[in-house]
């Protein structure tokens, strides 16, 4: 069995982001950050192409699956696919706020009924050996007190859960939207920061709103770990620094031109099984910030790549672009 990944950095769970050539060009990047598929309902596995959900590459690793569902027996059937699928965790998700998902019983909406969540932890934790672990608010609308919050953690822990990434905003689950509800709600770290000096034998893993690799480095005095999501997306290049700065690593940091480099192979079996070169270079086009020509780089890959009669040849021209940064 594998050994239980760190969470010191980690990239979130992102919806029609985080997809298995997202977190393979990420890994080009950064060898020890933790990556996040995107939330996969216990439905879509169950009652639908489990493998096409489950797909990845072994280069992606360490690499954790995150579930969106709440019937404890269908999460624990879920965990044992993922484990079998050779994923290092599985992560139950309580912090989407969309209708769609609330409709199901997905999600944020989950903080109003710890102990369903904990008999899901349970099951699942009965049912693989990879840690199983939790993604939460610091509250919902109408559940939004500080005693609720540890209320919830509490139960969710004697279930067995050793390691929450709190995302230091409560959700507003009546009238705001996904987007709304990731920049409405004011960012609250000392909340979160509380839950790990009440419940410091837990790991706590913090997200939202961080940017920097120095707010990254203020942040993991307090915290056990931090979670960058949109920015790791929309500047992916900032995990280039990661390994040496927050895991110790003495190997040189990749330029954006190797990173691109990188791909190539990739890309070129992704063409040749019939897929598309958009599918994977609009998760690449954050590397063409910074610098002289990098909205030349992001149109290559975003606009002309779609009338490109040779994609590996746009490609090359893409990297001219980067000039050898």
């Amino acid at each position: 069995m594998r050994p239980e990944p760190s969470r010191r950095f980690s990239v979130a769970p992102m919806m029609d982001w985080t997809d298995r050539h997202c977190r393979f060009f990420l890994r080009q990047l950064s060898q020890h950050a933790l990556l996040y598929t995107e939330m996969v309902t216990t439905g879509a596995l169950l009652n639908g192409d489990s493998e096409r959900f489950l797909r990845h590459s072994e280069a992606e690793h360490p690499l954790a699956l995150q579930l969106g569902g709440s019937v404890p027996a269908q999460l624990a059937a879920c965990a044992r696919l993922a484990e079998d699928a050779g994923y290092d965790e599985v992560n139950l998700n309580v912090g989407c706020p969309s209708d769609r998902v609330q409709n199901n019983m997905i999600g944020a909406c989950l903080m109003a009924h710890p102990a369903l969540v904990a008999d899901c932890v349970k099951a699942m934790r009965d049912a693989v050996g990879i840690a199983v672990t939790v993604k939460h608010r610091i509250g919902i609308d109408g559940r939004d007190s500080y005693a609720e919050l540890c209320d919830f953690v509490g139960q969710v822990s004697e279930a067995g859960c050793r390691s929450f990434t709190v995302h230091a905003r409560i959700a507003i689950l009546a009238g705001l939207s996904p987007k709304e509800n990731r920049e409405i709600p004011p960012l609250r770290y000392e909340v979160a920061a509380q839950l790990k000096q009440d419940f410091p034998h837990l790991e706590i893993i913090l997200n939202g709103g961080i940017k920097t690799l120095d707010e990254c480095h203020q942040h993991l005095q307090r915290f056990d770990g931090v979670m960058l999501g949109r920015e790791a997306y929309h500047n992916p290049y900032v995990l280039a620094a990661v390994d040496q700065q927050l895991f110790g690593s003495h190997a040189p940091r990749l330029s954006r031109t190797e990173a691109l480099e990188r791909m190539r192979p990739y890309i070129a079996r992704h063409l040749a099984d019939g897929g598309a070169l958009h599918h994977i270079t609009r998760h690449m086009l954050g590397l063409g910030q910074g610098f002289p020509g990098a909205r030349r780089f992001r149109q290559l890959l975003s606009v002309d790549i779609h009338k490109a009669s040779d994609p590996m040849l746009l490609l090359d021209q893409a990297a001219a672009l980067l000039g050898g940064r």
